[in-house]
């Protein structure tokens, strides 16, 4: 008996480990190799610079031509293996700063100064498709034809009329208690209430809330409904796979215009995850628009982790959202260790997002093995309401 439940559990750690695998010859890392993944925001890519990128635990020299145009390529120079993106740009082309070997945005070897004349064409380093869009470089790195850029894409942030904010930040802990908890809506009753109520704590509430889940065509769609004096208020999320959350968040003040909220959990290696934001504001007045960049702006070098000892001290930001809302998810995601023993998890009804989650990664990374289609997830052909309210019956 005691042998058979020492199995059990050892086959339980080995299908929790599969959920936080990401190299490339892994069931999830081929899974997540088939998506578009925000790596980086526009403005840190200037023309004629380059920068590293890391993604899935594999590095990479992002660079931008003079014609503005963005290159990924893999970040090893194919003569001796020195990073890519520690040399120059001349024109849409990267020159390595050891031999002066240069790479076109295929990843084809142009120039080798010491070698013979014309003895560059045999050599090439790997080259990855990269799309903008609204201020941030998407990146796909998995074999063959990328997919259409289709899934990311949010009908509001392409409205005219709106002001449009992007943001990152680097913590250290997995990916996946970043996706999971975007599909935990009760924690919203707790940990944005931690430390300072803010503006997401005071117009979501304490109430614990009503909750449904439904896997869409993009991914999963959770519904929390609250009972705030006499009326139901219901906040959806459209959770597109593979980590990506859509949510509205209230104004940075009362009279402020609600937010529209697309949130990735980007994996950049095993214990640490980028966080991209991109938020949509309508337009109101001048005063107020300028007012609300202002704001965006001064919560752009804001990373929870740089005062993770002052967070886990209870110690937290004054402001009204964006920096209290990453630290308080900061502490709740980074406490539970750099990668969650779910193993040792009790589970309740409340959780069931997570559970959904879970079952849709395992169902896809079952396929992969098997040699079997995965789901052709796709973007909803009409946009969820995001958040209303009601007249409780």
């Amino acid at each position: 008996m005691e042998s058979t439940q020492t199995q059990r559990l050892e086959q339980q750690d080995v299908r929790f480990r599969q959920l936080t695998e990401m190299s490339p010859d892994t069931p999830m890392g081929r899974l997540l190799r088939q998506f578009w993944h925000p790596v980086a925001l526009s403005r840190s890519v200037a023309p004629g610079t380059a920068r590293a990128i890391t993604l899935m635990g594999q590095e990479y020299a992002l660079y931008r031509g003079s014609s503005g145009q963005l290159h990924l390529l893999a970040n090893r120079c194919a003569h001796r293996g020195t990073r890519l993106h520690t040399g120059w740009v001349e024109g849409n082309q990267l020159r390595c700063m050891y031999h002066g070997w240069k790479f076109d945005g295929s990843g084809q070897c142009v120039d080798r100064p010491a070698e013979r004349p014309g003895s560059h064409a045999q050599v090439r380093v790997a080259a990855h498709a990269v799309h903008e869009y609204c201020g941030l470089v998407f990146a796909y790195v998995g074999l063959g034809a990328p997919p259409p850029f289709d899934l990311p894409r949010k009908p509001r942030f392409e409205q005219p009329g709106v002001l449009l904010f992007q943001r990152q930040e680097i913590w250290p802990c997995h990916w996946l208690q970043h996706a999971e908890n975007s599909l935990d809506a009760v924690h919203v009753s707790f940990a944005h209430q931690m430390g300072k109520i803010g503006a997401f704590g005071q117009a979501i509430t304490t109430d614990i809330p009503e909750l449904s889940y439904e896997e869409t065509s993009a991914g999963i769609r959770q519904t929390a409904t609250r009972h705030v004096n006499g009326k139901s208020q219901i906040r959806v999320s459209d959770w597109t796979f593979p980590y990506g959350n859509h949510v509205v968040l209230p104004g940075v003040s009362a009279e402020a215009p609600w937010i529209e909220s697309a949130n990735w959990m980007v994996p950049l290696d095993q214990t640490h995850t980028l966080r991209v934001s991109l938020r949509a504001v309508p337009s109101t007045t001048p005063e107020a628009d300028a007012e609300l960049a202002r704001y965006f702006e001064d919560c752009d070098g804001y990373d929870s982790s740089d005062h993770h000892d002052a967070l886990f001290a209870g110690h937290y930001p004054d402001d009204p959202l964006v920096r209290l809302t990453s630290a308080q998810d900061y502490v709740a995601l980074v406490g539970q260790g750099a990668v969650a023993d779910r193993a040792s998890e009790f589970l309740g009804a409340s959780d069931r997002g997570i559970s959904m989650l879970r079952r849709i990664l395992w169902r896809e990374m079952e396929a992969l093995r098997n040699d079997a289609p995965t789901k052709a997830w796709t973007r909803l052909e009409s946009a969820p309401t995001l958040f209303q309210y009601a007249e409780t019956a």
